[in-house]
């Protein structure tokens, strides 16, 4: 017989949740000792419901649960902390951001620094208007934190530093390999690789290479799946551009 596993007033945040049964929900929650996990919040649809409006992303908050197998249920959740407010393109990203940790992160895999992360990402979303610098310093955080880390120093192969003046094809599971061209979709610069390795996106060309790269990165290792948010935040976009 299986011993239930009860977890008090744990810090956490909801990255998804969607309905379960007549008036419960499951809910895809990030927790600062127990990483991701499902939870069923039983009822916590119902109009009575003292959860109501509580359970939802983007809100800090301190749960409770009992756990005897894959699926837990929920015992208690209160807010731990300022309510965060999202609105516009922070709030897709926050969606965005949200996506990458289910994608990424495996179920019961203790994370805190991830955690931490997230909690910091977040409370940044909600006020700062560089979104874009917000996001790409979080997608190389966590690629690092998942052992995916990028190589903005070093030529693959010879270990040579990377010199600003040549060109370097970035492949997936190698890393930066020296090139006689200077297009496509994975060239770039030895300049460029390191003003990205800085973080220097204060300055929008800097940002745009980040762009291009961290999208053609992250698309690998999800294997080519499209990510929801990040469609829509691009359909956003190009419809403001028109």
């Amino acid at each position: 017989m299986t011993v239930p596993r009860r977890v008090q007033q744990q810090p956490g945040f909801i990255l998804h949740h969607r309905p379960f049964r007549d008036s419960s929900q499951i809910l895809d929650v990030i927790s600062s000792d127990h990483g991701k996990l499902a939870l069923v919040a039983r009822g916590s649809r119902g109009a009575k419901s003292r959860l109501k409006g509580l359970l939802r992303p983007f809100m800090p908050l301190s749960l409770s649960w009992v756990q005897r197998s894959d699926l837990g249920t929920l015992t208690g959740a209160e807010v731990n902390g300022t309510p965060l407010r999202l609105s516009g393109d922070a709030l897709l990203s926050g969606f965005y951001v949200n996506e990458l940790l289910l994608h990424f992160l495996h179920r019961n895999d203790p994370q805190p620094e991830i955690f931490a992360m997230y909690g910091r990402t977040i409370r940044a979303l909600a006020a700062t208007n560089a979104i874009a610098a917000c996001l790409r310093q979080f997608e190389i955080e966590l690629l690092r934190q998942i052992g995916y880390a990028l190589n903005f120093a070093h030529e693959f192969g010879s270990n040579d530093d990377l010199q600003a003046d040549q060109h370097y094809e970035y492949r997936f599971e190698q890393g930066p390999v020296r090139v006689q061209r200077s297009e496509g979709a994975m060239v770039f610069s030895g300049a460029q690789l390191a003003a990205v390795g800085a973080q220097r996106f204060d300055e929008p060309e800097v940002l745009r290479v980040a762009s291009r790269l961290l999208r053609e990165v992250i698309g690998f290792h999800l294997g080519g799946k499209e990510l929801k948010s990040r469609k829509v935040l691009v359909d956003l976009h190009r419809q403001k551009n028109l």
